[in-house]
């Protein structure tokens, strides 16, 4: 699940000086205010506008590659700051205080990663501009073609795109001559994805899908004038900016990036990596810290597997166990649309059981769809897009069909569960659909150690919903929370301690079943991100520690619907916060 954070966003809005609203209290201020900042933001970040279902900007694209783009953004978040500190947050209701909180933590997180030159790294395996303007070009994405003013919004929109491939190449020179740039080893996985989308015709572009398939509302005429207007928008400039990205990262970019792979070894790359691992997991904790926690919870992890192999009858010890759960083919669909099928099925299965454990649900739904082939190789095994909200197009569970060694069935019911319901999608749609938070904290917020937190969480509920009965399911359940105990273990190994790509490939290899392909992309993935895998683990502790005070100070009081309406009512909030709020709830129930 990936997702700009809530200041990221904010961070780009215009500064206001404080306005001088005529409000009857100071909370109603505060919300006036938050609603002109927001609507800035979707000025500022057009395609966040698309995302949520909000048309009105669905010509627009920002260049966000130029040092005038930066040095706005710096005075926004000081503006905003500014603005902020204006209120008098002790007149605010406390609803508002956890609003104000977060935006303020928010804004001073941002203003400190300015030190940081995230800008010479714009594009990686795992993403960039390229790779996105692609999927929103497949007529597949949150990219609208439903009508001609939607054909035409997109011909403006990807007209715009091509500066921003050349300012990508320009601010990858930058880091070049800086010694910031990706490691080499991940630049290589970049080339075959944009060799992809670097073709020549515009017909066998992925950005021809639209025209191949224009829907009845588009007019014979419109359709014509559409087809040649994208025809030489792609063939003049699209296309030719592909490859000139191509051609640079080929021949000049990876040829002289880094051998490194550690974040620290980046110029002030210590204090970077602090910073990201902080933001990630929104608690006090060090890498040291991080790194003995994974540690013991592999540990306890693989103790539980070898639970698994006695239980089954296995002969053999635990890695006997793991190579034979690798290389029975009983244990891997051979075909994508059985898969895909066996997740639909298990979509219908866990939308019957939620109301066990759950008295609050979405109202949209979500529908399981196949990650793009062009970006599948290097892709994550999942990942989850949220709703419109205006309810055209429903919550996205994408599975990747790629590798299917990588895709065990033993694996499905677990997975499930943490990208759909009740994990990604019942937490980012029911706060997108929350009329009663801020619409920063409804659509723009995103804290990893929630977010990946609960949906950690959410698989640890599958017994309690009726599933895992059978034991490799339940093998599935700890594989996938091994893979975020080893997470602990490897980013931090990988940025703090120095470990190298193939000692963090080999770790996970010794520790999990996961297929080699699986590690190789995880691994590559915490090089190129590193912090954000740590949330995961952090996040699921701290909600599983804060369920278990609650039930001990609670007795019979404690009701796990209530506990679980908290948590996910609550936005997306750092674990500090959604920690006094569980408290609260607690002093409430305890009366």
């Amino acid at each position: 699940m990936r997702r700009r954070h809530a200041l990221s966003l904010l961070a780009t809005s215009l500064a206001l000086s404080l306005p001088a609203f005529a409000a009857s209290s100071e909370s109603q201020r505060f919300h006036q205010w938050l609603d002109a900042e927001w609507e800035l933001v979707l000025q500022r970040q057009p395609v966040l506008a698309t995302s949520l279902g909000d048309p009105r900007y669905n010509d627009r694209l920002v260049d966000t590659t130029t040092a005038a783009y930066r040095a706005q953004a710096k005075r926004d978040l000081q503006g905003q700051l500014k603005a902020l500190a204006g209120f008098d947050k002790a007149k605010l209701e406390p609803k508002d205080r956890v609003s104000y909180a977060m935006l303020k933590l928010d804004l001073e997180q941002n203003l400190a990663a300015e030190r940081f030159p995230e800008w010479m790294q714009p594009i990686s395996q795992i993403g960039g501009m390229p790779s996105f303007l692609a999927q929103m070009g497949t007529g597949q994405s949150i990219q609208p073609f439903k009508t001609t003013k939607d054909y035409d919004d997109w011909l403006k929109r990807l007209a715009l795109a091509v500066p921003i491939f050349d300012g990508s190449i320009a601010n990858m020179r930058y880091g070049l001559k800086a010694g910031v740039t990706q490691p080499r080893a991940v630049m290589d996985k970049v080339l075959p994805q944009l060799t992809a989308l670097a073709v020549t015709d515009p017909e066998q572009s992925l950005f021809w899908g639209p025209i191949k398939n224009f829907p009845d509302a588009v007019p014979a005429a419109d359709r014509e004038r559409i087809t040649a207007a994208m025809r030489e928008l792609l063939s003049s400039k699209v296309l030719p900016a592909y490859a000139r990205l191509l051609a640079f990262v080929r021949d000049e970019y990876t040829p002289k990036a880094r051998t490194s792979t550690a974040w620290s070894a980046l110029p002030d790359g210590k204090a970077w990596y602090a910073h990201r691992v902080r933001q990630s997991t929104t608690v006090a904790l060090s890498a040291d810290e991080i790194h003995a926690i994974g540690l013991k919870e592999v540990a306890r992890i693989l103790g539980e597997m070898e639970g698994v192999r006695r239980q089954v009858g296995f002969q053999g010890d635990l890695k006997a166990f793991f190579k034979h759960l690798q290389d029975d083919p009983k244990y891997y669909f051979t075909k994508p649309e059985d898969l895909l099928a066996g997740y639909r099925d298990l979509q219908k299965k866990i939308n019957s059981l939620t109301p066990k454990l759950f008295d609050i649900s979405p109202k949209a739904d979500y529908e399981v769809r196949e990650v793009e082939a062009f970006r599948a190789e290097s892709a994550a095994g999942a990942s989850y897009q949220s709703p419109s909200t205006d309810g055209s197009r429903p919550g996205v569970f994408y599975v990747n069909t790629f590798n299917l060694k990588a895709q065990p069935i033993f694996g499905m019911e677990t997975l499930s569960l943490h990208e759909a319901s009740p994990g990604h999608h019942f937490q980012v749609a029911i706060a997108q659909e929350d009329q009663n938070l801020p619409k920063f904290r409804r659509y723009g917020s995103f804290y990893v150690a929630y977010v990946e937190g609960w949906a950690l969480y959410a698989e640890s509920l599958g017994k309690e919903l009726g599933l895992f009965t059978d034991p490799y399911q339940w093998y599935g359940r700890l594989s996938d929370e091994q893979l975020r105990a080893m997470r602990l273990v490897v980013d931090t190994g990988l940025h703090h301690k120095g470990w190298t790509r193939e000692q963090a490939i080999k770790y996970m290899l010794d520790n999990s079943s996961m297929a080699e392909s699986d590690v190789i992309s995880e691994v590559e993935r915490y090089i190129v991100w590193p912090g954000q895998a740590l949330g995961y683990k952090i996040g699921q502790l701290e909600i599983t520690k804060l369920r278990a005070e609650a039930e001990k100070a609670l007795g019979s009081k404690f009701d796990i619907k209530g506990f679980h309406r908290v948590v996910l009512t609550a936005g997306q909030v750092p674990m500090p916060v959604l920690r006094e709020l569980v408290m609260e709830w607690v002093a409430q129930r305890r009366r």
